[in-house]
């Protein structure tokens, strides 16, 4: 089963409120963490995001294309980073976003289907 493990923050603000050893800690996790899901096979996918402030948000309505600085959630809360991961289970996926969680406080899990879902026209 695939699911995309996001994790939320604001790196610019973290790096400039962090405990520089937190930082260091927490970044040595993550690529202990990647390196990890590489060795086991769950590992699809995981990248960091840039800042929320250079994020853009782009609208369509009445015709007419939109383009707005700034992250598409209104709440302090932007996206980071995420991993897409292969594993057996939910309870799998669990167990590595309470991993992530530690360090970002919040985590979201969302399970990847293998094909979209199906509606009744």
């Amino acid at each position: 089963m695939k699911y995309m493990l996001m994790m939320f923050g604001d790196g610019g603000e973290m790096a400039a409120t962090a405990d520089p050893a937190w930082v260091r800690d927490m970044m040595t996790f993550m690529g202990d963490f990647n390196d990890e899901l590489t060795k086991t096979g769950e590992l699809v996918a995981a990248h960091g995001l840039a800042f929320p402030s250079t994020a853009k948000t782009v609208s369509y309505a009445d015709g007419q294309v939109a383009v707005t600085d700034g992250p598409y959630a209104e709440s302090k809360e932007s996206l980071a980073g995420f991993w897409i991961l292969d594993v057996a289970g939910e309870e799998r996926a669990i167990e590595l976003a309470g991993r992530v969680a530690y360090w970002s406080r919040k985590a979201e899990l969302r399970e990847v289907p293998d094909a979209a879902p199906e509606f009744d026209a």
